[in-house]
């Protein structure tokens, strides 16, 4: 068959490699993809916002499923325009992916079905906001209600942070997805990740991972869009996962049906564990980045086999073949992220490492350049380990990192230190 993925991070190079895999796929296309990509996808350049667009380009290459990769199509609406023309497409429609664009409908959504999550209030202006905040006092979170590019949350532990949030969402800082937001109450405990499959009535749980969110060694400093994961998370139990499955999953599933939204896709809970509970922090409506990384390196070719038992309604009958085995990802980011970061910088020694079910370098802001690799983003790479133990997967995701010359880079040297 051939198969289309949307997107162009580490995610969807992550996508492509496992989907490469599996002799199902014949033709595999990545759009607008990266230049890491190249080694097992054709690269097409299309403006994956525009339905019209990608249906033509699927008409034109017989395409038989499309992946959405990042949550800016699904958003907009692209998943539902496949579907009108009956293009197989795995990701939620618009108004499903409603769990992700809008804090506030997810808070609606679980209050529905009494799914656990952080006691929360919404605000449109800034002063009902700020004495909200006054009254209920810190630690508290601060979440721009839209979609933010994983920047509009601030985990506050004083008051003045708090307020200086409130200022930035509507001040502009975070454009229309700060238009309102959404204040909740702190939640103490470790967080990490779920990945779970539905098609609108069954539910699979394929994969637990935790991420490092702050930038610095010792989760110091601000908060990034990931600089590393691993999978499994130890503290997902399986007691916890069923837990998480009975009282969070499920209902919601099965309130966004009744709401005749049913959601098809990869639903990716973020939870807080305490004392052996979990509560919901957030859904996404996509894999993550850089979950997706160790998820792929540790479901290889069958994730294709999981994705079309999604997309065609199958759950009930498929199921998960796991290895005993663990994957970590080291983010490489450019030397001042996530604040501002120079482009351009040179990234050599890629072409001399190994690429293999245990070692893969993952692209995500690279370009090619006058015959060479150069940084383009701000999460520039993800070098990915899976081994016998997780301290196996540690060392070879390092070697990786370690050997790449680029000056111009950094990561930390502690991912994995909670379960290690």
């Amino acid at each position: 068959m051939n198969i289309l993925i949307l997107g162009s991070g580490g995610r969807e190079h992550a996508l492509a490699w496992a989907i490469r895999q599996n002799p199902k796929c014949d033709r595999l296309f990545a759009a607008p993809g990266n230049v890491g990509m190249e080694a097992v996808a054709r690269l097409a350049d299309l403006d994956i916002l525009s339905g019209t667009e990608v249906i033509r380009f699927c008409a034109d290459n017989a395409i038989d499923l499309v992946v959405v990769g990042p949550e800016a199509p699904l958003a907009a609406g692209v998943a539902d325009d496949l579907r009108r023309a009956d293009i197989p497409v795995f990701g939620p429609s618009k108004a499903a992916a409603m769990l992700e664009a809008s804090k506030s409908f997810t808070k609606e959504v679980c209050d529905a079905c009494y799914a656990p999550t952080a006691a929360w209030a919404r605000f449109d202006t800034a002063e009902p906001a700020r004495d909200y905040i006054r009254a209920q006092g810190a630690p508290i979170v601060v979440k721009a209600d839209g979609l933010a590019a994983g920047k509009g949350v601030t985990v506050a532990m004083t008051e003045d942070e708090a307020l200086a949030a409130i200022d930035d969402a509507f001040g502009g800082a975070f454009g229309d997805a700060g238009a309102e937001v959404v204040i909740e109450e702190f939640m103490a405990g470790e967080e990490a990740s779920f990945f779970i499959l539905c098609d609108g009535t069954d539910c699979l749980p394929i994969g637990t991972a935790q991420d490092h969110k702050r930038v610095g060694d010792g989760d110091t400093g601000p908060n990034t869009g990931g600089m590393g994961a691993y999978s499994p998370a130890p503290v997902l139990t399986q007691a916890i996962q069923d837990q998480v499955m009975a009282e969070i999953v499920r209902p919601t599933v099965a309130e966004m049906a009744r709401r005749g939204t049913p959601f098809q896709g990869i639903l990716y809970a973020g939870l807080m564990i305490e004392n052996d509970r979990a509560r919901l922090v957030e859904y996404n409506v996509r894999f993550g980045d850089p979950e997706c990384q160790v998820l792929m390196m540790r479901l290889g070719a069958q994730a294709l086999d999981l994705i079309l038992a999604c997309v065609q309604g199958r759950l009930a009958e498929t199921a998960v073949t796991w290895a005993d085995d663990h994957a970590l990802t080291v983010v490489l980011a450019a030397n001042g992220y996530p604040g501002s970061y120079e482009k351009g910088s040179v990234i050599a020694g890629l072409d001399t490492l190994p690429e293999d079910s245990s070692h893969m370098v993952f692209h995500a802001g690279t370009a090619a350049k006058d015959g060479q690799i150069v940084a383009v983003g701000g999460r520039v790479l993800t070098a990915t380990g899976r081994g016998a133990t997780l301290a196996e997967a540690h060392a070879r995701a390092y070697a990786l990192a370690d050997a790449i010359d680029w000056p111009g880079g950094f990561y930390r040297r502690d991912i994995g230190w909670r379960a290690l």
